[in-house]
């Protein structure tokens, strides 16, 4: 069984009745009554421990966050690599390699919670003692020790690991973590009424403070190192970001044309060499299914091809110079559709069948209608052969709209800003 489908048998319905909707509520009440202590302790404590514990690097949304708390002297902020678990230890360890990478490349504080030479793990609890953490994903996919449950003497924070667009929404807005948390702060007013309907506590933990994802996309004094292999500008600058839904029974999520377009997009960049390059940034997850799906030499050798091509490249880390500096994206991953619209470039997203929008939340259903829509390889290669001739773009306009639809920038402030302002009047 995919371990999507496991988080799903465990999400319960929005409204359950009896006995279990006030089990449920008890435990809720317990674990959140704890709050209102831990805030009267930090109130006089100089120094406030923030935790920030990271999974996969290309889930990481606290950038501007994190550098805020650096230049504050009242927070200690910290990334804490966690592990991922689902694949087994091969896999574990290379993502955590990559996340230590990425990281590091920034040059932020962190450590890693397992000791590659001794084999044991960091004890977060005792060796850091945070008095806040922020979570990079709600599902349950690394040790139980670093799961919400354990940190009742900290103030449990969470913004999501990307704009929330599939139907899902129990999976993401109704587990008892979103419920545990101290705060969870989501992107629209749009998502705060998604997680009224659904949360046991009616989103009474939620604050709208825009998506820190796109804070750096709306910076104009950012400047982006540039990723890609041929630096001539000429050259038009393609991204191909598959999602990880391979999988026959995942028929409730499932998004990805990967095995369709495996072979046809490596060979539209062979016919259109020295006019485009492509840069291969699958889903995290991919990588491990396609081992169980292809083999591991298969999937060595394809990850390979694109890693060693000529106009080809892999990007398995962080994205945002990668978005800054593309001229377009062929999407089929539900988390880039609404971030990659605030680059606001030519985008295209591949459907697996007209189906789609069933299964998109109302603010998915109004992202994806940004993009141009592709079915097939004729549609590809005509969207490829627009973007080198530079026909006009005609989803321009509605991306324009979107963007200023939903900045949800309140008082003039970046969404980062935001949650350090809310924080900070809490503690002080």
């Amino acid at each position: 069984m995919h371990i999507y489908s496991k988080i799903k048998k465990t999400v319960k319905p929005a409204i359950p009745n009896g006995i279990l909707y006030r089990k449920e509520l008890s435990r809720i009440k317990e674990f959140r009554s704890n709050y209102s202590q831990v805030i009267e302790r930090l109130k006089n404590k100089e120094k406030i421990k923030v935790a920030f514990f990271l999974i996969h690097s290309s889930v990481w949304k606290y950038d501007q966050l994190f550098r805020l708390m650096l230049a504050d002297e009242r927070f200690d902020p910290l990334v804490v690599i966690c592990p991922y678990t689902a694949y087994g230890e091969e896999t574990m360890i290379k993502d955590m390699a990559l996340a230590e990478e990425f990281i590091r490349s920034k040059h932020y504080p962190y450590l890693v919670t397992l000791d590659f030479q001794t084999g044991e793990w960091l004890d977060v609890k005792q060796t850091i003692k945070p008095d806040i953490v922020f979570y990079t994903n709600p599902h349950r996919l690394t040790k139980e020790e670093y799961y919400i449950e354990n940190y009742t003497d900290s103030l449990n924070c969470y913004v999501q690991y990307s704009f929330h667009i599939s139907h899902l929404n129990e999976m993401q807005y109704n587990q008892m973590f979103h419920n545990y948390l101290y705060r969870a702060f989501y992107e629209t007013l749009v998502h705060l009424k998604m997680a009224s309907r659904h949360s046991l506590i009616k989103a009474a933990n939620v604050e709208i403070t825009g998506y820190p994802g796109v804070d750096v996309f709306l910076d104009k004094g950012y400047l982006p190192a540039d990723p890609w292999k041929i630096k001539d500008r000429k050259i038009k600058r393609i991204i191909w970001s598959p999602h990880h839904t391979i999988d026959d029974n995942e028929k409730f999520l499932s998004y990805s044309c990967f095995l369709k377009y495996a072979e046809f997009i490596p060979a539209m960049a062979e016919k259109y060499k020295g006019l485009i390059q492509v840069a291969f940034k699958p889903h995290p997850i991919l990588k491990a299914k396609l081992n169980a799906l292809w083999g591991k030499d298969r999937t060595g050798l394809y990850y390979e091809k694109w890693e060693k091509g000529e106009n080809l490249q892999l990007e398995e880390s962080g994205y945002i110079d990668l978005f800054l500096t593309s001229d377009a994206i062929v999407n089929d991953s539900g988390s880039f559709i609404a971030e990659y619209l605030f680059v606001n470039k030519r985008s295209a997203f591949m459907y697996n069948d007209e189906k789609i929008s069933e299964r998109l939340n109302e603010f998915g259903k109004m992202a994806i209608n940004c993009y141009e829509k592709i079915f097939n390889g004729n549609d590809l290669e005509k969207f490829i052969g627009n973007l080198i001739h530079e026909t006009s773009d005609q989803k321009q306009e509605l991306r324009n709209k979107f963007i200023n639809d939903y900045i949800s920038q309140t008082k003039g402030n970046s969404a980062s800003e935001n949650i350090l302002t809310s924080l900070k009047t809490k503690l002080s």
